[in-house]
Formats: structure tokens, sequence, C-alpha cells
């Protein structure tokens, strides 16, 4: 690339911005920025402390902790204070208290910091619920995620099946629709799609079909660049 660019991903849970992001960053050499991550992380720390309906000793957890991501063979390996979280932060019960913890103001704010940080001097691909609107207002390419609750539940219902955790799919399919409501309601951040965003309906899409798609997008974003 002749620039370091910074695409960001946004839309609602499940519409597939984790899977399309590490795509993106494999083809384009990028660094794999996943917000969403982070936000699970606190939520887990929260929840392993017995805080997680406490406001004030989250956000006393937050600006005490050192989060770092390393996106290794398709995989973004979650570090707090040096301890290796990956595989805690995505369990039902983080799932469930994810969007409570990601409301709170100043948890926000502290994570948005470290988030523009990673976008100064490298290309990158973040990928999350305000990234677009938020954390990188000025990305070089915006995208707006979106796929019916449906198929959304069904996606979440089989990454569950596959990490053998047994749960219903009308139980994945109400969580999913409250983590909307909810996001799409709060005060700080809200849900929303950034008006000059590319929106991507991936409902009847494959992998492969959004991909293209998207690396056309940016490549007629590279030849407009300034030589």
């Amino acid at each position: 690339m002749s620039k370091n660019l910074v695409i960001a991903i946004d839309g609602p849970a499940g519409s597939g911005k984790s899977t399309i992001a590490k795509y993106l960053a494999q083809k384009l050499n990028a660094v794999y920025v996943d917000t969403g991550a982070m936000y699970r992380a606190i939520t887990f720390l929260a929840l392993r402390n017995d805080i997680a309906d406490n406001t004030p000793e989250v956000i006393n957890l937050v600006r005490d902790l050192d989060i770092k991501l390393r996106f290794e063979f398709g995989i973004t390996r979650v570090f707090v204070n040096d301890e290796e979280v990956t595989h805690n932060i995505r369990t039902k019960e983080v799932n469930d208290k994810v969007s409570d913890i990601s409301r709170i103001p100043e948890v926000r704010e502290e994570l948005v910091k470290i988030q523009k940080k990673l976008g100064e001097n490298q290309t990158i691909v973040a990928e999350g619920r305000d990234t677009t609107t938020v954390v990188f207002p000025e990305a070089d390419f915006k995208i707006f995620l979106t796929a019916d609750l449906d198929v959304r539940a069904e996606r979440r219902f089989k990454e569950f099946l596959e990490k053998g955790t047994e749960i219903d799919l009308d139980a994945v399919k109400s969580n999913l629709a409250e983590r909307d409501r909810i996001d799409s309601s709060r005060k700080v951040s809200p849900l929303k799609k950034a008006e000059d965003a590319f929106e991507l309906d991936s409902t009847s899409l494959t992998i492969k079909e959004e991909l293209d798609m998207l690396l056309e997008k940016i490549k007629s974003l590279k030849e407009t660049e300034p030589q």
C-alpha cells in the first residue's frame, strides 16, 4: 500500500464482523484489531472478581489494566496484565453481560484511547460496534455490516456448539435481540451507521462473496489516492 489505511467495520452482534475483518487483514497484510475482545476481557475479569454489577469497581478495574492483542494464525489472543484470557472471554456468561459493561462511559473512554493509538502508524482493520462513529470517525474506509436476526442467531449458535457449549437457539436469538436493544439505545457510543459507511447485508452472502466485494471497494479507494 502507498500509505497506511484505517479500515473500520461496524454493525450488530453476530453480523460477521470478526470473520470478515480477519480475512481482510490477512489479504491486506494489515493488523487486525478486535475491539470487542477488549470489552469481553473487561467483562470476564469483572465477573471473575464478582464486581460486574458494581460500576465504580469496574471503572477502577479498567483503569489499572494493560490490555494487548496478538493476531496469530487467524486467532486473536488477548492478554491482560500478561495473563492470557483468550478462551475465557467467549463464554455465555460473558456474552450475557458484555453489553452492560460496554455501555459504562468510563470503560469506553479508556479502551477507545488504546484503540486509537493502534491506528496511528500502521494499516489496521478494526471491528466493533462504534469503530466507524467514535473510535475511527476519520477512517479511510468504513463498513457497516448487517444480517437478519435469525441468520445472526444461527451463526452464533453454531459457534457455541463448535466450542462444546450446549445452548438453546431461542436463547441465543433472545440474547442477540437484547444486545441490539442495549447497543442501539445506550447514551454513549450507540450502535448506528456512519453516514459515509458502506452498508453490506451479509444475510445471503458467502464469506468469499463478502470478501471479494469489500476488496474491490478498497482497491477502488486506493486507485483514487493522490500519487
